[in-house]
């Protein structure tokens, strides 16, 4: 959802309303454990209101292996980064994620100074750092072919754009929108975001 949807809407949200609306919109094959991470942006009316709903959120996500944090914060505008820890620390003892990403300075070891060093890098790049597609998990060889070729010659684009394995990505691509379609739906129908943040596998099924 981008600042347009809001302000189309005829009654005001809260930031909570709001946030989770974006979540199912943008990170439900995170929430559904099919995907290590997702970014997505934010408005907000002060630096209050978004530390109180980062922390409701943290407290919904605990128990489910899942974090949401702050990227970028910039006027009335946070850049938001939920992510799965256990399938973040996985994807980054990948042999070709961890070259790339140490050739820029991270410490694939740990993956709390990976995510401080792309904060810092978010906040500081002139251009949005490509390697963020390793946080997300997207398949390395598709991170680092845009890294070496600028984004250029890829062999198709959905989510990300692919260097590697196109069958498998366009599979990915559709599996990512069946689960953001059925997200929508089951929260149009009353489901809470708790009760979506298994990772229970329901869009495999």
């Amino acid at each position: 959802m981008i600042e347009t949807d809001f302000q189309s809407s005829p009654k005001k949200k809260g930031i909570m309303e709001m946030t989770e609306e974006l979540i199912i919109k943008h990170c439900a094959p995170t929430l559904a454990g099919i995907k290590t991470g997702s970014i997505f942006s934010c408005i907000f009316e002060n630096d209050e209101e978004i530390r109180q709903s980062l922390r409701r959120l943290n407290r919904i996500f605990i128990s489910k292996g899942i974090k949401i944090i702050p990227l970028r914060i910039r006027a009335n505008r946070v850049l938001l980064y939920l992510f799965r820890p256990e399938s973040l620390k996985k994807d980054l003892k990948d042999c070709n994620t961890c070259q790339m990403l140490e050739n820029m300075g991270y410490c694939c070891q740990s993956p709390e100074k990976c995510i401080a060093k792309l904060i810092k890098r978010v906040n500081e790049s002139i251009d949005f750092p490509h390697e963020v597609g390793f946080f997300l998990g997207f398949p390395p060889e598709d991170v680092c072919g845009f890294i070496e070729k600028r984004g250029d010659f890829c062999k198709c684009s959905g989510y990300w754009k692919v260097y590697g394995d196109e069958e498998k990505a366009k599979e990915l691509f559709k599996q990512y929108k069946s689960c953001t379609e059925l997200y929508k739906r089951l929260f149009e129908e009353g489901s809470t975001l708790e009760s979506l943040a298994l990772g229970s596998n329901i869009c495999r099924q």
